[in-house]
């Protein structure tokens, strides 16, 4: 068995290999040759924390995928000095069923989160789009931040986040590094972030939207990916409505995004308004974009198969890079 530390994750996946990876995934997850349950949920009431288990099964062209990622969200562990979300992947031969791995998967999850945006917003943001805002200094805003960078031409990016000091130590650290440019800043408000930015991506863990529908220019598209339960919420109900919504699965997003899920309670919008899922976009099924001043909205939970595809990579580079340890089971 292989074992795959977080170095050794990142190491196994590039960005712009691991951004062609998820669309991969997206489109085996909307044809059908994904089997991805809703993953399983374990609240853990003592310590205000929660364990999520995220098996797939992935039949891809190369070879099929199957693994499963064990996720706790400890939310008051930045206090003790620990991660705030701790992960590990098995993957599985999917032949055989033997354990043949095991990664680090907070690293993993950081990338092909911020390459599942990327696809994202390779298919459906403005081709000339040169200016980002990122909401959320963190681990996930850092990964949507190269994604967004690995396919457009950014030229500048804004970085807003509740906390000031941690914004300035995101810009400080990422800028110029790979293909981010130098023009990172702070922004002083949402508003200063989001009023020139052709691409919106948001990290965070609010409850409330964390821009106003009023500052937003159109053609702007927007990666949303940090409100993964119904009571969380980033994008305002106004932008929802008036945006071109895709999903990184229908099922997922009605079940767990409250970014949706609190406009159809409030009857702004139905189900219908989701207008495909990014895999059919991929796949040609829906065309994306149709126009330079739509808003175009991606909603991502975050799915099962992203961490098989992604795996699945980062075992072929580990192999052909020598790194890892290997350990009989």
């Amino acid at each position: 068995m292989l074992i795959l530390s977080a170095n050794d994750v990142r190491k196994a996946l590039p960005m712009k290999e691991t951004i062609e990876a998820m669309k991969q995934a997206y489109a085996s997850l909307s044809d059908g040759r994904a089997e991805v349950p809703l993953r399983t949920r374990l609240p853990i009431a003592n310590h205000d924390a929660l364990a999520l288990f995220m098996p797939a099964y992935v039949q891809s062209g190369e070879a099929d995928a199957l693994a499963v990622k064990i996720v706790s969200i400890f939310p008051n562990n930045p206090a003790r000095g620990l991660p705030y979300i701790q992960a590990a992947v098995v993957a599985f031969d999917a032949a055989t069923g033997k354990v043949s791995a095991m990664l680090e998967g907070a690293a993993l999850t950081a990338i092909r989160t911020g390459a599942g945006s990327g696809a994202a917003i390779d298919l459906l943001a403005r081709k000339d789009s040169k200016t980002v805002a990122i909401f959320g200094a963190g681990a996930q805003g850092r990964t949507q931040l190269e994604a967004a960078c690995s396919v457009r031409k950014i030229e500048k990016a804004w970085i807003y986040d509740s906390n000031p000091e941690r914004a300035e130590a995101f810009a400080k650290e990422m800028a110029g590094k790979g293909p981010i440019p130098a023009d990172l800043k702070p922004a002083s408000s949402p508003q200063a972030a989001v009023h020139a930015a052709d691409i919106i991506c948001t990290a965070t863990t609010s409850i409330t939207p964390v821009f106003s529908n009023a500052d937003l220019k159109p053609g702007t598209h927007i990666s949303a990916i940090g409100a993964y339960t119904p009571d969380m919420v980033e994008i305002p109900p106004e932008t929802v409505k008036r945006a071109k919504v895709f999903a990184d699965s229908r099922s997922a997003v009605l079940e767990e995004a409250g970014d949706l899920i609190q406009p159809m309670k409030n009857g702004l919008i139905s189900q219908s308004h989701i207008r495909a899922e990014l895999g059919e976009v991929v796949l040609g099924k829906n065309p994306g974009r149709e126009s330079e001043s739509e808003i175009t909205f991606f909603k991502s939970v975050g799915v099962a198969a992203q961490d098989a595809i992604a795996a699945q990579l980062a075992l072929k580079n580990a192999d052909k890079m020598g790194i890892g340890q290997r350990m009989d089971w």
